[in-house]
Formats: structure tokens, sequence, C-alpha cells
């Protein structure tokens, strides 16, 4: 983070900085979770009613648990089930943008510009938290190594690798050596009492702090990332908006099936989940969770063992407000005459209808037309 940027985050005043730690209180967190690559919808929620599915799929077909007598939830994923048969977690299915490309690149900048049609700067997540009053420090923050394009923009937001990484004190890219550099004395001072106060800045002690209610993190980076926000979450500094990622899902070689590539990555993105509902407790009720990514994968496997690069995937929707139990899909089919250009699920829901209903679930007060400018968001019926 450079300084200019970090100065607008905080502001060039002592009493801007006093008044952000007044307004510093328990709101409702939006924590969204992209698993770039393309994950296999098909596979990671398994169509098993679908009577097309065993014909384009004989070595890539799991025995999963069902949902609901149609969808199977993939074996690896067997941490979320009692989240689902408690029903705090959903299902979506066929779920993407229409117009998305099969370039990673450009499918991953219509899903985080939230635009398909138009060329902005700034990302979904950025335009939904101008919106959002108050001026906390920590009120929009992505854990992982750079900010993602969903919160480029005018609005002030945070990017660090680990809390473990964002520290008081030692290295030049610390809030000491920013405010060493940048102001003087008696800002310096305000400023590092107002951190002390919201109980955060010296994050090598909140970066300690072990997880709550027993939650046991899977290894991996994701499990890691999802500790630190609950970190966040539980420190009670005014988190409006979490962003961090999960990396590994192009599958196009060897992707396995009830064992695996995939089934590895899946493993650890269903229990680092039900590892952070269970850490956050009943703050799970102000918590809404989505994942999301660029696309599916083709409905037929390749010679390969894999699949190649498709349109429509699967989602998870978590936390407070849910309706869940459930599976929530406009099912397309799977039969030849059904297939997106005869190769690939069909989206009948689009994402963009998905997100906007969680960013008015978490208490966000953006307007669908300034977030999705160019979209107006179907009813999904996601959330009570």
């Amino acid at each position: 983070m450079i300084r200019r940027d970090f100065l607008k985050l905080l502001g060039l005043s002592v009493p801007a900085l006093r008044n952000a730690l007044a307004q510093t209180r328990s709101k409702k967190t939006l924590i969204t979770i992209f698993l770039r690559g393309g994950v296999d919808g098909l596979s990671m929620v398994q169509p098993t009613g679908d009577t097309s599915l065993a014909a384009l799929r004989p070595g890539l077909l799991h025995g999963g648990a069902s949902l609901d007598g149609f969808f199977s939830l993939h074996p690896a994923m067997k941490s979320l089930l009692p989240l689902y048969e408690s029903k705090q977690l959903a299902v979506l299915h066929a779920v993407g943008q229409a117009s998305a490309s099969r370039s990673h690149f450009e499918a991953q900048d219509f899903i985080e510009s939230g635009l398909a049609g138009m060329k902005r700067p700034d990302g979904f997540l950025n335009r939904a938290l101008e919106a959002v009053p108050g001026d906390e420090a920590f009120r929009a923050v992505a854990v992982q190594n750079a900010l993602p394009r969903s919160l480029a923009g005018d609005a002030p937001a945070l990017a660090f690798p680990s809390l473990a990484q964002f520290r008081v004190g030692g290295g030049g890219g610390t809030f000491e050596s920013l405010y060493a550099e940048a102001v003087d004395e008696a800002l310096r001072t305000s400023g590092h009492e107002a951190f002390e106060s919201l109980g955060t800045v010296k994050s090598k002690n909140l970066a300690k702090q072990e997880p709550q209610n027993g939650a046991q993190y899977p290894k991996g980076a994701l499990g890691k990332r999802l500790a630190d926000l609950a970190r966040l979450i539980h420190a009670h500094v005014g988190l409006r908006i979490g962003v961090t990622e999960m990396t590994g899902f192009d599958t196009h070689l060897n992707q396995g099936a009830d064992s695996g590539q995939l089934a590895n990555r899946l493993a650890e993105l269903g229990d680092a989940l039900a590892a952070f509902a269970t850490d956050l407790g009943p703050k799970l009720n102000d918590v809404v969770v989505v994942t999301m990514t660029e696309f599916g994968r083709t409905a037929r496997e390749n010679g390969t063992r894999g699949t190649d690069h498709g349109t429509a995937s699967a989602s998870f929707v978590l936390g407070g407000g849910v309706k869940g139990g459930r599976v929530v899909a406009q099912w397309p089919g799977l039969s030849a005459s059904k297939l997106f250009e005869n190769r690939d699920l069909a989206v009948t829901t689009d994402l963009r209808s998905v997100l906007a209903e969680a960013i008015a679930a978490a208490e966000i007060p953006a307007k669908p037309d300034d977030v999705f400018p160019e979209f107006k968001p179907a009813r999904v019926g996601l959330y009570k």
C-alpha cells in the first residue's frame, strides 16, 4: 500500500481518526470468496438425477451424499452437510454470466467488475462500498496478495496476505513507518492511540488469537485467510466487506472423481467454510458468505480425464438470513439440445442477481443500479 493511499484511507486529520473510532461498532459483514480457475460445478454439486449425466461423464461420477434427491454434494465436502442440514447453507446451480468469455482473464474481469457490456476501472464491491457510511480503516479488507479487481475504485480498501504480515512497527510498509514518513508527531501519536483502541492495529497480537469455539481450519491458504477474516469480525473493527480467494480449479487433466486433484481442492474449501462457521458461532448470523467462480467446466469430460472451460457453475451462500437446506436452481438440463453451444451447462441465474441479494442481506445500503449499472437483478429469493 503506497503512502498516498494510506493517507487517503485514514484522512489527514486527528478528528477524522477519532470519528472513525467513535463510529466503530458491530455490523453485518459480506464475505466473498473467488474460486479461481473455473470450478467444476457439475462435480462440486453433481446433478445425479439428470439422466444425461452418466454418458457425458463416465469417468468423473462420484458417490456424494444426496442433497434433495436430484443433486449430490461432492464427498470431499461432507463437512458442509451439517450447515446444509441446519439450513445455514444454500446451494446455487446453473449460475454465472451468460455473456462471459471462456478466457480466465476476461471472465474474471466480467465477474469482478460486475459489467459485461461496458468498461469501467472500478469493481462492483467498491461501488457497493461507496454507499457505506463511516470511515473505519478496516471496513473493506482483502486477505490475499493484492487488491482484487472487485475492490478497485475510489472507496479506500486494504489488502494484505495475512494479519501476521500486517503489523505495527518493523519494516517500511507498516503503519508506524507510514506515519513517520508522512505526518507530524501529533497525528502519529493520535493515530496510534486510535488503532490501539480498535484492538487490531497491533496485528501481530491479533494474528495470534486462536480460533474460537474449537474451530480447526485446514492447512492451506484459504483456511488461514478465513481465520484472519474471522479474527477481524470477532474484534468488532467495523469490517463490512471481506474478500479472499482460492486457486487451483483449472482441472483440464486428471480431475478425479471421489478422490484426486479436484477432490483435494474441494475438501480444503469445504473444511475452511465449515471451520469459519464454527469459529464465528452466533456471529455467523451477522455474516453473509458467497462463493463465486469465473465459469464452470464442460459438460463432457475430455480426453485427458478432465474438463475444459465452460459456462455455468455452482455457488454456495452461507450465514445469517439464508434460506438454507436447499438447492436453488432453474435446472436447464444436460441433454444435447439444452447444452449451451452444445458443450456447457447453460446459465439460468445471473451471478449478479445473487450478489445483489447478498449485498442487501449484509445491509450494505447500495442501490443495485449503482453496483450493477447495466443490469437489472432478478429475484432469486436466497434470504429471509
